[in-house]
């Protein structure tokens, strides 16, 4: 079974302009951050000119596609027939996002099928990660 699932999705940017362009986005999750998930976006489509990947809960996604969620750095909400906003927030502004619903209930249910909520603790490495904070303290 994959520790790690990843997932294409046409992320559709909001902007002042009459169009919304539509940018290349990967979903990630990961098994070992088990509460995570990261979106990953191209140099191409960011205003830095770089990779940027946003990491919030994986609960968040979950909740935001069927209700408002989020009050910090991602805030997600369903939006009409089968889409659903994310609001990435940074102190350069806000980017603001529409993806497919469905697109997000498929890779929730590959990654439910790799972690499955509620379970997320019985992944965590806490020696590991226990060690790596002390290694640094001396």
């Amino acid at each position: 079974m994959p520790t790690v699932i990843e997932q294409a999705v046409q992320a559709r940017l909001v902007a002042p302009a009459p169009h919304m362009e539509t940018v290349p986005a990967t979903l990630r999750y990961d098994c070992g951050d088990p509460f995570a998930v990261r979106m990953d976006f191209p140099a191409p489509a960011t205003l830095e000119g770089t990779d940027i990947t946003w990491a919030f809960g994986r609960e968040l996604l979950a909740t935001g596609i069927e209700k408002p969620a989020g009050s910090g750095d991602v805030r997600v909400r369903p939006y009409g027939y089968d889409r659903t906003v994310l609001e990435f927030h940074a102190h350069e502004g806000v980017a603001v996002v529409h993806v497919r619903t469905s697109e997000l209930r498929d890779f929730l249910r590959r990654a439910q099928g790799v972690v499955p909520a509620g379970h997320e603790h019985l992944y965590l490495d806490l020696d590991h990660e226990l060690a790596a904070l002390l290694r640094d303290v001396r």
